[in-house]
Parts: structure tokens; C-alpha cells; sequence
């Protein structure tokens, strides 16, 4: 993609450091908090007694912070992060238009990048889980490490495809905003059996409009010779169907949650050929 390196977005949220073990600290193997710690150090100085070796098992062990920067792979990882930041940045611009045409007021969201695991508003992130969007927090939630498995276990390599990534998840912000998401959350609380089928409908349209902020980057000519298919490769390497098929062998469509890679793409296409997100009712199907 045609875009300038050098700088962060004000709407990213930098939390690699800060996750992947809440900021304990490990005594002989045994992680406990900084509370705990602090309580065990003053009773050690109270009653003139190591409670810390209770915990180390005699040895004397220093305590050790359980998370600590690790400033060589944040350096590798800055190209990407300043990437990130300006497809954050580009697509959260354009949706500001899209739906100001349509009175419709745009609420910027945060990307919160972590390593392993952290907090958020809808429970507990995790890298295994992959990217993901929170209505609770309006948080999109990306270990980086993602991407290494896009390009090298799924075969999606190159700029676009991490684009949509994020397009994707923005999308589903944009259906928070307007009001999308809280009728389909609402119509599968009323209707258990169909939330499945809803799920899928959701996920279809999130990537539809991923394929609209791709449009708008064609047009603006920001897009080099391919990259149109570098999406439509992301898109089919995340269909349920073929998840299913790399993880167990079998693919069971009644357990689908996102769409096969045919309807992924399929629906990313027709975003990105209308440019229009009217085109993207994958309710009306």
C-alpha cells in the first residue's frame, strides 16, 4: 500500500508491555501479585521473619517482574505498528464520512495492541483467540504476533491483508455505531438456536465493509498491482471451513460462526466493487 511511515495514531493504545501476566512478580515459580508481595514484605519486617521464603521454598529467591519490556521486539514490531496506525486512522476517516452522508455521528475507536493475554470490558483477550472487537469498550484487540500467523501458518502475506484485518474489526464498530450490533445481540438472546446463523450474518457484513474502506483506498489510488487479492486471500484464510478442515479435518457447517472462505470473500468483494455500504445487508440473504 501507498502510505508514509513515521508516525502513531493518537487512538492506539500501546499495551505490549503491560500484558501477558498483570504485573506480578514470580517467587521460586509462583506468580503472585504486587499486593501480595507487598503483604508478604511486611510481615517479613513486622515479626522479623522471611515469609518471603515461604514462597521461594527457603531458597532466598529475588523477586523478579513478571512482564518486562522487551525492547528488541518492540523495535522489529514498529514498522508494523506505525502501519497499523495509519490504516487505523485511514479507515476510521473514511467511515467519519460514510456516515456522516448519512447524519449518523462517528465515535473514534481504540486499538489496543498486547502480547499473550490481556483485560478488556468483554473478558479476558487472548492471543489464540485472534483479533477482535469489544462493543463494551469500542476496543479493537490485536496481538501482533497475529499477522506472523496470517502470512506464514495461513498463507495471506502482504500489507493488504493485515488491512483488512483491521478494516474487518472496524467494521464491526461501525455496527455498533449504528445499531446493528445490539439488534442481532438482542435477536440471539431471544432466539438461541439462531445465533449461529446470526453470527455468521454479522461476521459476512463486517467484511463487506472492510471491502467499502478498500474502495475508498482504490480510488484514492493507494492501493499497488494485487492488492485487491492479498484481502481476498486474508478473507478465505479465515473462513470457518477451512479452519475446521487445518485444526480437525472434518468441517461441520452447523457449527460455522464467521462464514465459509467462499462467502468471506465473496462478501469483501462486493464491498469493495459498490463502495457502498447499502450493498452490504447480508440479513436480507
Amino acid at each position: 500500500m501507498r502510505w508514509t511511515p513515521g508516525g502513531r495514531s493518537g487512538d492506539l493504545e500501546d499495551d505490549r508491555d503491560a500484558s501477558g501476566g498483570g504485573g506480578g512478580f514470580n517467587l521460586g515459580g509462583m506468580h503472585i501479585g504486587i499486593g501480595g508481595f507487598l503483604i508478604l514484605l511486611v510481615l517479613s519486617l513486622v515479626f522479623k521473619r522471611d515469609f518471603l521464603s515461604l514462597v521461594t521454598g527457603g531458597g532466598g529467591g529475588v523477586p523478579t517482574e513478571n512482564s518486562q519490556p522487551d525492547t528488541a521486539r518492540d523495535q522489529r514490531e514498529e514498522p508494523l505498528v506505525q502501519f497499523v496506525s495509519f490504516v487505523l486512522d485511514d479507515t476510521q476517516k473514511t467511515w467519519t464520512q460514510i456516515l456522516g452522508q448519512k447524519n449518523v455521528p462517528y465515535r473514534h475507536a481504540k486499538l489496543v495492541l498486547f502480547r499473550d493475554s490481556i483485560d478488556s470490558a468483554c473478558g479476558t483477550a487472548q492471543s489464540a483467540t485472534g483479533p477482535f472487537y469489544c462493543p463494551n469498550d469500542e476496543k479493537v484487540y490485536i496481538d501482533l504476533g497475529f499477522y506472523d500467523e496470517l502470512k506464514q501458518r495461513f498463507g495471506a502475506p502482504g500489507e493488504f491483508a493485515e488491512a483488512y484485518v483491521l478494516a474487518h474489526e472496524i467494521g464491526h464498530h461501525v455496527q455498533k455505531l449504528t445499531g446493528i450490533e445490539p439488534k442481532v445481540h438482542s435477536a440471539q438472546e431471544r432466539d438461541p438456536r439462531s445465533a449461529k446463523q446470526l453470527s455468521v450474518r454479522l461476521e459476512l457484513q463486517a467484511d463487506c465493509f472492510a471491502g467499502v474502506w478498500g474502495h475508498s483506498t482504490s480510488q484514492r489510488n493507494l492501493l499497488e498491482p494485487g492488492e485487491v487479492q492479498q484481502g481476498l486471500n486474508a478473507a478465505a484464510a479465515v473462513g470457518d471451513d477451512r479452519l475446521q478442515r487445518m485444526s480437525t479435518g472434518h468441517v461441520n457447517p452447523d457449527s460455522f460462526t464467521h462464514g465459509s472462505s467462499q462467502q468471506r470473500m465473496e462478501w469483501f468483494q462486493k464491498g469493495y466493487s459498490t463502495g457502498d455500504m447499502n450493498a452490504c445487508n447480508t440479513f436480507a440473504q
